[in-house]
């Protein structure tokens, strides 16, 4: 499948959620939608396209934004699809992707604790990599080291 033949597919199926479909390497293409219409993208993807796994979920700081990106593999066309949209940096939520791909909740869960993007209705945001109780988001532009004597961790017990 062509980034062409992305585009045509989804354009009756989700009209104007879909903000613009490109050619990205080695892909079907690289789909840019609406935050809002997350879900919808993500069961028309699924049900429509047949891309049933998702391999990753990932955020980017911007500093003036954040973007979320998803990317899903289909065994019929033996392809990738990447997903992306941008969110506000003063409020990055968007709606989790669980009830459609369950293998989802973990790669939210990291990308919530490294770059401070809160997925919506997720079954179970808690840290995944990080101590209880830590605070920061390392991978934020904002993030600046601290010295040990600085941070207040809950130890966890096991």
């Amino acid at each position: 499948m062509q980034s062409e033949d992305l585009a045509k597919a989804l354009a009756p199926v989700l009209g104007d959620r879909v903000l613009g479909v490109e050619p990205f390497a080695k892909t079907a293409g690289r789909v840019r939608f609406r935050a809002d219409a997350a879900l919808d993208v993500f069961h028309a993807v699924k049900e429509t396209l047949g891309f049933h796994h998702l391999s990753m979920v990932g955020g980017i700081d911007w500093v003036t934004h954040r973007e979320v990106f998803y990317v899903a593999w289909s065994d019929a066309l033996r392809q990738y699809i990447l997903l992306s949209t941008d969110i506000p940096a003063e409020a990055p939520h968007i709606e989790s992707a669980t009830p459609v791909w369950p293998a989802a909740n973990w790669h939210e869960r990291e990308t919530w604790e490294l770059v401070d993007i809160t997925f919506d209705h997720h079954p179970d945001l808690r840290h995944l990599l990080l101590p209880d109780g830590y605070t920061f988001h390392p991978l934020l532009r904002s993030f600046k080291l601290h010295e040990p004597e600085e941070l207040e961790v809950k130890k966890r017990s096991v």
